[in-house]
Formats: structure tokens, sequence, C-alpha cells
């Protein structure tokens, strides 16, 4: 059996390209690899079930003792598995995708994502026989753990407790894995609390809800609302005038903060995708930004490096590294929260940190994403890049699974961003066929 991590794990469709058999060579080659118990949650998918029991019967098999903490956020389950006592942990979870699609993905027992290398080991693994199981007492026991939504909102107000009495606070669940952890947590703000996606069947995780529909929420009559996605390690909020406030805004929101308190450590880290507003807002504040490739795995490896105290993504998948390993989206919301307690000023004055400034993105289909190395390509980004000047900027970036090169441009004029996105686009395309 072959089986090839990608950025977040293993993904597909749940089974076909992710069936029961895989599930159980990767507990399996998981019980070799780190030779101790296995925390194992998951999402809300219908899958989700089939996969766990399939995931913990080969960690069994393979002699290792699994924690099962049924429906738990990706977050709670890095949180929970040290105090537990956890070798490692696996999430069963496909994030923010449809429900047809599941995925597995593995945390070291400090509750971060595997280096490559030990993916790779992994992979390795799971193409061995295993003919020396255990049996008799080296075979692995099941231990259900009772109530980890509530260890996990106990481990949230242990470390931020907002005073939110009198607030109006909506909470999109995204019929996902927050679905009991987030009323829990905010509960204990003392929140005025209405949970809307908060029902999951098994199919309805993402549908039509949660961050990646965040535009459709109705906030009336509440001071803030906050959008998880299927397994909660993303947030994105909506402020009381209906406005959506992205990853970059929180993470500016949160920067400034830290710094005027005295309490940001080593600046921020995000990605080349940041709006070029948020940078100029962190120029602005004389706050120190490190910029990685797209990918919470670099985000953390970097805020690792440098000690930075906040990092993230524009989708709103942002570490706090005070507090946790790993992005967390009610933790997140928790702290945008406490800054509205403290400061007494609502989200919409908050987000005027920084301008947002027009951003045009053309994912081009391509036979080979090499183009945009192409001679015509470069010189084209170059007068593109002559053309912004320091009101914008220009970025080519071919995907990492896809034949597309995606081509972003941001300027302060829309008109000349969507103009200058679309003649370099058209270039890479006629490179590209």
């Amino acid at each position: 059996m072959r089986i090839r991590f990608g950025t977040d794990g293993v993904r597909g469709v749940a089974n076909r390209e992710l069936a029961p058999e895989h599930a159980l060579a990767l507990g399996l080659a998981a019980a070799r690899l780190f030779g101790g118990p296995l925390a194992v949650g998951r999402d809300t998918r219908l899958s989700g079930g089939m996969l766990s029991a399939a995931l913990a019967a080969g960690a069994a098999s393979g002699g290792s003792e699994v924690l099962d903490l049924g429906v738990l956020p990706t977050p709670g389950v890095a949180a929970l598995v040290g105090e537990l006592g956890g070798a490692a942990a696996a999430v069963i979870s496909a994030s923010h995708n449809p429900y047809p699609d599941n995925g597995i993905k593995f945390l070291s027992r400090e509750g971060r994502k595997l280096p490559d290398g030990l993916e790779r080991e992994l992979e390795h693994l799971v193409e061995s026989t295993f003919d020396d199981r255990p049996a008799g007492a080296g075979v692995g026991g099941i231990k259900r753990i009772e109530d980890a939504a509530g260890r996990y909102a106990g481990f949230l107000a242990a470390r931020i407790r907002p005073r939110a009495g009198g607030m109006r606070v909506l909470l999109d669940c995204a019929n996902g894995a927050a679905y009991r952890v987030a009323p829990l947590a905010f509960e204990r703000t003392g929140a005025d609390l209405t949970i809307v996606c908060g029902d999951p069947d098994g199919t309805n995780i993402n549908r039509g809800c949660g961050s990646t529909h965040v535009e459709g929420l109705d906030v009336r009559g509440h001071d803030v609302a906050f959008a998880f996605d299927g397994d909660a390690d993303r947030v994105l909020a909506v402020d009381e005038t209906g406005s959506v406030v992205d990853g970059d805004r929180i993470i500016a929101i949160l920067a400034r903060d830290l710094k005027e308190r005295g309490e940001l450590s080593g600046g921020v880290v995000v990605t080349v995708m940041s709006n070029l507003g948020f940078f100029k807002a962190m120029e602005g504040l004389n706050i120190p930004v490190e910029v990685t490739p797209v990918g919470d795995r670099h985000v953390a490896e970097a805020m690792r490096k440098t000690g930075a105290a906040v990092g993230g993504e524009q989708s709103g998948h942002i570490i706090l590294s005070r507090y946790t390993t790993t992005g967390d989206g009610i933790l997140t919301a928790l702290a945008l929260l406490e800054v509205m307690v403290r400061s007494g000023r609502p989200l919409s004055e908050l987000a005027r940190v920084m301008e947002v400034y027009p951003q045009r993105l053309i994912n081009v289909r391509v036979k080979d994403r090499s183009v945009a190395g192409d001679g015509a390509v470069r010189r084209a980004v170059r007068s593109a890049e002559e053309r912004l000047g320091k009101e914008g900027r220009i970025l080519l970036r071919p995907s990492g699974t896809e034949p597309v090169v995606r081509v972003m441009v941001e300027h302060v004029d829309e008109e000349v961003c969507r103009t200058v996105c679309e003649e370099v686009a058209g270039v890479v395309e006629r490179a590209g066929a």
C-alpha cells in the first residue's frame, strides 16, 4: 500500500482515495514510529467514525494504547495530547473541505505538526508487512476519554477568559468540531450567546456556513460574530456593522495590543499572501514582520525560530505562541473578544488598524508550472512592478498540487490592480498553453 502526505496530512474522498485500510495501515505505522499512546480526535464528518475506528484498530494492533477523544477540534487534540501522556496524536479531518472528503494528520506530543522527515518515515512504514505484531498482553487497548470537550474548554479558560458580560456574541460552528467546545468556552465569559450551525448531522459540515461562507452571517443585534471552519483551527470575525474581519486584520489587532502592553516578542509572522496594507500597518507601528511561503507549517516553524508571539494566515489560521503550539480558532476568538472588552472599542474601530488594499487573484491553468520562470513572464512581472511602484505589489506563485500558476496583484487603485493582474495572467496563459 502506498500513502503520501501532502501539506496537511493525507487527504482524499473518504472510502475511495482514503479508505479504512489506509487508516488501518497508518495506525500500524504510527504505533511502530511513536512507540507509545496515540491520542485520536475527529471532526463531525459521516466518515469520521469509520476512519477513526480503523486507525485506532491499526494502532492497537501495533501495540499502542489509543486515547479516543471523540469529536474535538484539531487544536483541542493538540492541547490535550501531552496532558494525557500521549506519544503523538492523530486527527481525522479535512478542515474546511466539503463532507465527502476526509483526512488524517499527525501531531507530536507537543501538539505540533510533524516535520517532513517523520512523515516520510510513516510513508515508508505503511509499506511494511508488520509480521511481528504483538499478541496477548502486548496488544494495545482503546480507552475512551470522557468529556474531552470539557477538558479542552477548561484549557482555554485557563489561558484567556475575557469578562464579556453584556456583550452579544454570535458563534457559527460550521456544523463541525467546534459545536460543543465553542459554546462551552464562551459561556464562561458571561457573554450573551447565539449559536448557529451547531447541529451536525455528518453531512452538513461547512455546508453554506463557517469561515468559508462568513459573508452570509446576519450579525444584527450582536457586537461580534465568529465563524470557525470544520476542525476549528481557523476563525474569521464579522464586526457589528456586518463587515468581515479577516486573518490579516485579526493579527494586526492582536499584535498592536500586545505591543501597547509591552508583551510583543519576536514581532509577527505571516505568509506572502497577506495584504499589502498589513505590511504597511506593521511598518507604521514599528513591528517587525517575518514572511514565509503559504502554509501554517511554515508560519509555525518561523515563529519557533524568531520567538514571535503571534502569526498566521489571511484565512484565519492564527497561532498565539504564548498559549498554544498550533492554529486555534476558538482561542483566537477569545483573544480578540478580550481586546474588545479591555479597550471598550467596537471591532469596526479596532479593525481600522490597517487599510485593506484592493487585491486581485487569478488562477491560470498551465501545462507546466515552471512557466512562471519563462522569459516573457519575467518581463511582464518586471513591467508590472514598475507600474505598481511602492503603492502595490505582484506575486506569482505556482500551485504545489495543481497545474496552476496564481497571479496576485495589490494596489491602492482597484482599477490598476485589476488591469495589471489580467495583463500578467494573459502572458502566463499564453506562455503556458
